[in-house]
């Protein structure tokens, strides 16, 4: 079914162009960001475009997963082989999941294998926070922020004792159970969190295997903070997930099973030294884990991170300084084994001006990488107030990608792969007033050197064999649309939604990059009626292709879902949700089926 025209009517109304959900616009504190710059910032002051999810919109969603949850937000589009287990990839703004730079709490993760974090291994009970950013960041982050940047922050303790335990259940034998324990004092405070959650799923390739493909998630975080005195403060985190999800390989007749382990582990200090002057130190790992059995293959990839963040503030003026280095490292146990690594070291400096009706931003970064020599890349964003409810923004930027090491060094790779680079150009509108918001965002983002896997037969770089393929720098991407955003409030019904018109493409061919639609929209509608939060969102995606060369066509498709919760008591929470309450049948990748009509009712209790 292709994109409706019901939908696309939807979508056009001014009403319905929404920013993610309409709680953002009922928030009675202005929202600090920290992901756009590295350095905290009211969420109005920021010129990138930006999205913030917090943990009372995350609980009300009753979304099953982390991906889940980010399709809903404005220029994020998802494909996944199966169920919530299952390989998931995220696009933002079309572009590859690779070049979304991704944080826990500050440490980033990655795969060198695959490339790009394991969406499906990131457990959502566990996240108390989300900041997105969409567009090239790499003169912040370096290497890898060429469609943007997603930071998932744990939970933190306040003060006094707040335990808590949320179970539920839904379709395909679901069941979840999470309890949470934070707290704390004028020099300490703590979290802890552990969550399981099990599923028998449905199968997911009805033509390769009849078994069900369920999936069992067992995760932990914790963050413990020391308040040395009034200037220093020291923060430890973790997170750990588990994840044991079934699949259909190649072989009729098997029980495969794919096992991944994603683990963020933390050490922060931050001192204040005036009240000009901050600083932030810094280490990160970490870790990502993939197997599969009874068919083996073992990968896995360690990223460790060293920061040192200097901020100096004066007035209207905002003056950083990173010095930061990067150590990836690679074990890949395949045809033919592959240990190896690299690092980077970077100086990153950024200024930034907010003064009456101007905002400026500016940054530059200097990456040395181990292997490719010297990466150069700078940004520059502006914002000037028309009024003090409408503002336009501009904003350009450089970016790059280092080949993974996979890539380079595997029996597909090739040695002599260069880093992917970016140039991205983009103009918006904002307009914010008695609650009610509208944005827009044009941009144009052109990747060079966009790396494929160049089907063969054909001998690689590294190979002493031929194979089917070999990677290559074969391609020239553009990624280019507008986004539409827009929030209000009518009577008692608050409305939202988002429309994105994207083209992402090989702009060598023509063709329209796989599995991106180009046009994606999302309507909601959220009201009280006596005691109850009752909420309806319609998801809109349009028709696109499982393969490059654009042969095999995937249809459209709009999901209905709908959600209500209420307060039993002071301690007692309800959460009803239905997704696709329609039963549309779909495809995000071809041969790999969707999950129907689902269900799912929760329980949470939590003390005040």
């Amino acid at each position: 079914m292709k994109f409706t025209s019901s939908c696309a009517r939807l979508a056009a109304l001014p009403l319905a162009l929404a920013a993610a959900f309409p709680s953002f616009a009922q928030a009675q504190l202005t929202p600090v960001i920290v992901t756009a710059t590295r350095v905290a910032q009211p969420i109005t002051d920021v010129v990138a475009d930006v999205t913030l999810i917090d943990r009372a919109t995350i609980e009300r969603s009753g979304a099953g997963g982390l991906a889940d949850l980010l399709v809903r937000t404005p220029g994020i589009a998802m494909t996944r082989n199966g169920g919530p287990g299952a390989t998931t990839s995220l696009y933002v703004r079309g572009a590859e999941s690779r070049f979304t730079a991704v944080f826990v709490d500050g440490v980033r993760v990655d795969s060198q294998s695959t490339g790009g974090a394991s969406w499906n291994a990131m457990p959502l009970s566990q996240i108390d926070r989300i900041e997105i950013v969409r567009g090239p960041a790499a003169a912040i982050y370096g290497s890898d922020a060429i469609g943007g940047v997603i930071q998932i922050f744990t939970r933190k303790g306040e003060a006094g004792f707040s335990p808590s335990i949320e179970m539920g259940a839904g379709s395909h034998g679901t069941y979840k159970l999470a309890l949470g324990l934070s707290g704390g004092t004028d020099s300490v405070d703590y979290a802890l969190g552990l969550a399981r959650e099990i599923s028998t799923g449905f199968n997911s390739q009805p033509t390769v295997n009849s078994d069900l493909d369920g999936y069992q998630s067992n995760s932990v975080s914790g963050r413990l903070g020391f308040k040395l005195n009034a200037a220093h403060r020291i923060e430890a985190t973790f997170l750990s997930n588990d994840l044991d999800a079934q699949y259909d390989g190649f072989t009729k007749g098997f029980d495969d099973h794919s096992l991944s382990r994603l683990q963020a582990v933390g050490l922060n200090w931050t001192a204040r030294w005036s009240e000009a002057y901050s600083t932030r130190v810094s280490i990160g790992q970490g870790d990502d884990h993939y197997e599969t059995k009874p068919s083996v293959y073992v990968t896995d990839t360690s990223v460790t991170s060293y920061l040192w963040h200097n901020e100096y503030r004066s007035g209207a003026h905002v003056f950083s300084a990173d010095l930061e280095r990067r150590e990836d490292k690679l074990k890949n146990a395949s045809t033919t084994p592959v240990v190896s690594n690299r690092s980077q070291d970077a100086l990153a400096l950024g200024y930034g001006l907010r003064q009456g009706a101007h905002t400026l931003q500016l940054n530059a970064r200097h990456d040395q990488d181990s292997e490719f020599g010297a990466v150069t890349t700078g940004s520059a964003a502006y914002a000037y107030a028309v009024t003090q409810a409408w503002r336009v923004t501009a904003a350009m930027g450089t970016a790059f990608r280092a080949p993974t090491l996979f890539q380079r060094f595997s029996q597909y790779g090739v040695a002599t792969l260069t880093p992917e680079t970016a140039r991205n150009r983009e103009v918006g509108v904002k307009y914010e007033a008695h609650g009610d918001k509208f944005g827009a965002v044009v941009y144009r983002n052109t990747v060079s050197d966009l790396i494929t896997y160049v089907a063969g037969p054909g001998t690689c770089a590294n190979g002493s064999g031929t194979y089917a393929g070999c990677y290559g720098n074969t391609a020239l991407a553009q990624y280019e649309g507008i986004t539409l955003t827009a929030s209000k409030r009518m009577g008692g019904v608050s409305f939202s939604g988002s429309l994105d018109l994207q083209n992402p493409h090989d702009a060598t061919t023509g063709k329209q990059l796989a599995r991106r639609a180009k046009q994606l929209a999302t309507i909601a509608a959220d009201t009280r009626i006596s005691n109850w939060n009752v909420g309806a969102e319609l998801q809109a995606t349009g028709e696109r292709f499982d393969n490059a060369a654009n042969t095999k066509r995937l249809a459209g498709y709009s999901l209905l879902n709908l959600h209500v919760s209420t307060s039993l008591n002071r301690e007692w929470s309800l959460l009803g949700r239905v997704d696709n309450l329609l039963d549309q049948k779909y495809e995000t990748a071809q041969g790999y089926a969707t999950s129907g009509q689902t269900f799912y009712v929760g329980l949470k209790w939590s003390p005040v």
